[in-house]
């Protein structure tokens, strides 16, 4: 075994990293709940009086909750059957077809709402085609539309979880059930759906958390149905000025209620506790007659449905205003738009914006990898639980709370690359170190030790041998969390600038000036960058083995 005496280098490191954690999460979190209880430097609680004195305000609650469990639910209605087919039938076009389920969720959940406004809004594609043979009153505004989009936009999320669980079921127990008289549905239900319920759980909670979040689709379609991000937003760029007070109070509120969330997802989840060897991993059989049909309509045409808005966003960066959507009329004038509007600046800020926050993502999801599993004890445990405190905090209450710690000495970093790169890191630090930390628990300690044992210094067995090994999961926690950099918006519409503005706060901008040409471009552009992560991705991991 390694040494529990293991020198002064990691105990710096663990230091390091957990000074950093205290000056841009914990500081700053602190900060938030100062002044949602302090105003004029005397301790008040009227920010949460004046919030649950008015429905307008409490009940955005409500609505919050009530949009993420309806998208939770949808979502898992949607995913768990499309994951069960890829995973245990030979699907026509398989990896095709999960190149393209990965593509529909790999994109700015906003950027799917601004395409949907086109198809289905007031004056839509699909609208007029339903008003011209007589079926009127269809629209993509309010609950409903919310919950559509992003259902299109979170579904393949589950599929992604689902597609692994199914693969870790060992094949001879669903063979032993079968001898036993459970076939068909009820077999799905009382052995599939059992064994996989913790990766259920887990996909419930992402998709939940992604959608309570969620602030550019409420804020485009939501048309007076107001949620959380949109209310925090709106109170902290309020008509009358800035309001951190009443906005940090909100803030806090949203922290807890998603807390509360986690809790019971928590809770539930230790409930089903246990481990499977896939010994024999199930084999994807082949389907026919109308079973086969059946299963290639459903994953084909909701993959479609999903990716709709992103193919017809395509084409409208590139058709010209001046004609009908159903005429010819292409050209590039809506690129020659964007040009004039900050396009190669917001190109330039999002790369060195995503490229600055992917960096340190990398190095400090190393760092705590390797500290909580090789090196475990109760400060390392502790850094690892603080950085994943962003995980269950919406992006608008970090962007607040960066505001109210850092637009003042001595920190002064509001209006800068900085402060941008400093939250987005702190948000999508989570997903980076999961990914690093399972990659980590699969490497064998007696590797390091036989670096040790021929002479290789720490460091340089950590460099040389630790990281190369844990290259899969690095790679893959970090091509995801870029492409989530890539498509941050609730954070950024807090923290931007015009000197510091990206792609996606351009579409926002462009979406909401009524520029819609212009805002395709800059989606397209977006979805492109997505797109090329994709690529990178697909190169470097086994498809079928997706995490997120």
């Amino acid at each position: 075994m390694i040494r529990k005496k293991r020198g002064d280098f990691w105990s710096v490191v663990s230091g390091v990293l957990l000074v950093i954690f205290l000056v841009f999460l914990i500081y700053p979190i602190g900060k938030l709940l100062r002044e949602a209880v302090y105003a004029n430097d005397e301790f008040t609680l009227d920010a949460f009086r004046q919030f649950f004195s008015k429905s307008y305000y409490y009940s955005s609650i409500f609505q919050s909750v009530k949009v993420g469990v309806c998208v939770m639910f949808t979502s898992l209605l949607l995913g768990v059957p499309f994951a069960y087919f890829y995973s245990f039938y030979r699907l026509g076009g398989r990896k095709v077809l999960f190149v393209l389920c990965l593509l529909c969720t790999m994109s700015a959940p906003f950027i799917g709402a601004y395409a949907w406004i086109l198809l289905m809004g007031n004056s839509g594609l699909i609208t007029g085609f339903l008003k011209s043979i007589g079926i009127s009153g269809v629209s993509i505004y309010g609950f409903g539309g919310i919950v559509f989009v992003q259902t299109l936009k979170l579904f393949p999320l589950v599929v992604i979880y689902m597609n692994g669980a199914f693969r870790d079921i060992d094949n001879s127990l669903l063979e032993a059930a079968e001898s036993m008289g459970c076939k068909g549905i009820d077999r799905f239900k009382r052995v599939i759906m059992a064994l996989t319920m913790p990766t259920i759980l887990a996909a419930a909670l992402l998709v939940f958390m992604r959608s309570f979040a969620d602030f550019g689709t409420p804020v485009l379609i939501g048309r007076g149905y107001s949620t959380f991000p949109v209310l925090i937003y709106n109170q902290y760029l309020g008509e009358n000025g800035t309001n951190y007070h009443f906005a940090a109070a909100i803030s806090v509120i949203a922290v807890l209620v998603t807390a509360v969330i986690f809790l019971i997802q928590k809770t539930a989840s230790n409930r089903f506790k246990f481990t499977i060897s896939a010994l024999h991993p199930v084999e994807p059989k082949k389907a026919s007659g109308f079973a086969n049909a059946a299963m290639h309509v459903y994953c084909y045409l909701l993959v479609g449905i999903s990716l709709l808005p992103q193919i017809y966003i395509v084409n409208m960066s590139f058709r010209n205003y001046k004609n009908s959507i159903l005429k010819p009329g292409y050209s590039l004038v809506n690129y020659q738009k964007a040009m004039e509007k900050m396009l190669f600046r917001s190109i330039g800020n999002t790369m060195i914006v995503s490229i600055a926050t992917l960096a340190v993502i990398i190095v400090i999801a190393v760092l705590i990898a390797y500290l909580v599993v090789r090196r475990s004890n109760f400060l390392n445990n502790a850094i690892d639980t603080i950085s994943m405190l962003p995980y269950i905090m919406p992006g608008a209450v970090i962007g607040i709370a960066m505001v109210v710690a850092f637009s003042k000495k001595p920190f002064t970093l509001t209006g800068s690359l900085v402060i941008m790169v400093i939250a987005l890191a702190i948000r999508r630090m989570p997903f980076t170190s999961r990914s690093a930390t399972a990659a980590m628990m699969k490497i064998p300690v007696s590797i390091e030790e036989a670096a040790l044992n021929l002479g290789a210094p720490k460091v340089s067995a950590f460099v040389k041998i630790t990281v190369p090994l844990m290259s899969s999961g690095i790679i893959s926690g970090a091509v995801l969390s870029f492409v989530s950099i890539i498509t941050e918006m609730s954070s950024g519409v807090i923290l931007y600038n015009n000197r510091t503005i990206t792609l996606t706060i351009s579409t926002y901008s462009a979406i909401t000036g009524g520029i819609y040409g212009v805002a395709a471009v800059f989606a397209t552009i977006t979805m492109a960058l997505t797109v090329l992560c994709l690529v990178i991705y697909l190169k470097f991991t086994k498809m079928e083995d997706v995490r997120l």
